[in-house]
């Protein structure tokens, strides 16, 4: 027996699910998963596509930044490390687009060794400077490079292939997205119950402390910063097999801060946070830009009011670091308090 939150065990404690209650609410989710693209329009599974890329390379993003307290604005670069992985793999070689992705995220895991070698000696703004710097040597390497990179027209891949049949509409594509997603959050949830993850919170947590009670820091940051690029990295990869073209202006740095805006709406160190928080970034602006496309009794209101429609979005992301700085996950959270006292008692 329970009382409020406390557990009993600490296999209770442990459990990522822990009440009936949620238990039926992921069944519903995954039920409601599987029944949504036969239900909805091309745009919105195309939307839903773009949703699922960015829950993973936003996850991998909160176990850098959210878990490990190391800032970083190189998502999008890490992003592009899978993406030309998977583009050249799929143009010279043509192996297995699952193995592809794998590959994809282990190279941008490399790079992400490389790139986290300051975390030891920086922190904070100057690590997020350092990141910057990466982003733009990466840049300047696929835009300059060798010539199988494209330089700066890029590659054109072919679509993913599975028996033969090419998945080259989002709807295809959904059914390769959703489950891969599900499995890197799964992944990442799993994470923080390990020493791995303790070992990554402690660092977020106190630092000095963390290092004084046997842990040791370079370790832990750069395996932080090389499963964070792995998540990016297999993010790029579906991005590359989604838009089926590479360029080096496919990553810009404002990409970077949309993820890092991501995981701070949706509330940072939280699985849930990250999940929300990429929801809210790509939904609210296509939500924005329908209720705006029906505003008939404007003339051209579309173009017109495309700037407002740019301001109330920011505005909202400002209005959640004043008045909920923990994001959605915290509002959830009061929402399931508010339940699981009434009228649901178990």
């Amino acid at each position: 027996m329970r009382i409020g939150a406390a557990h009993q065990t600490y296999a209770q404690a442990e459990a990522l699910l822990d009440t009936n209650v949620q238990r039926v609410m992921l069944v519903a989710l995954f039920a409601a998963l599987v029944l949504f693209p036969f239900f909805a329009d091309q745009y919105w599974i195309y939307l839903a596509c773009l949703v699922l890329i960015h829950i993973v390379s936003t996850t991998g993003l909160n176990i850098l930044t959210g878990y490990t307290g190391l800032v970083s604005l190189g998502q999008a670069a890490f992003m592009s490390v899978g993406a030309y992985t998977v583009a050249i793999l799929e143009i010279r070689v043509g192996t297995p687009f699952l193995l592809n992705l794998i590959l994809a995220g282990a190279v941008s895991a490399a790079v992400g060794l490389v790139v986290g070698v300051p975390s030891l000696r920086v922190k904070g703004l100057y690590l997020a400077i350092a990141t910057i710097a990466a982003s733009f040597i990466l840049h300047f390497l696929f835009a300059n490079g060798p010539a199988f990179l494209g330089g700066t027209q890029g590659l054109s891949m072919p679509p993913a292939r599975l028996f033969g049949y090419d998945l080259a509409r989002p709807f295809h594509l959904y059914w390769l997205f959703m489950p891969l997603t599900a499995l890197a959050v799964a992944g990442a949830a799993n994470l923080f119950r390990t020493r791995i993850g303790r070992a990554f919170i402690a660092i977020r947590d106190r630092d000095i402390s963390a290092e004084v009670l046997g842990i040791p820091l370079l370790k832990y940051k750069l395996l932080s910063f090389a499963l964070s690029s792995f998540y990016a990295g297999v993010a790029g990869g579906m991005w590359a097999y989604f838009f089926r073209v590479v360029t080096p202006e496919s990553f810009p740095l404002i990409y970077s801060v949309f993820f890092l805006a991501a995981v701070i709406v949706g509330g940072m160190g939280t699985i849930l946070g990250a999940i929300l928080g990429a929801i809210f970034m790509t939904m609210v602006p296509e939500i924005l830009k329908i209720a705006v496309s029906y505003m008939t009794f404007i003339p051209n209101a579309t173009a017109q009011l495309s700037p407002i429609r740019t301001i109330v979005f920011g505005a909202l992301i400002i209005g959640f670091l004043l008045f909920e700085p923990q994001g959605l996950a915290e509002i959830w959270r009061r929402v399931r308090r508010f339940f699981h006292l009434w009228p649901f008692k178990k």
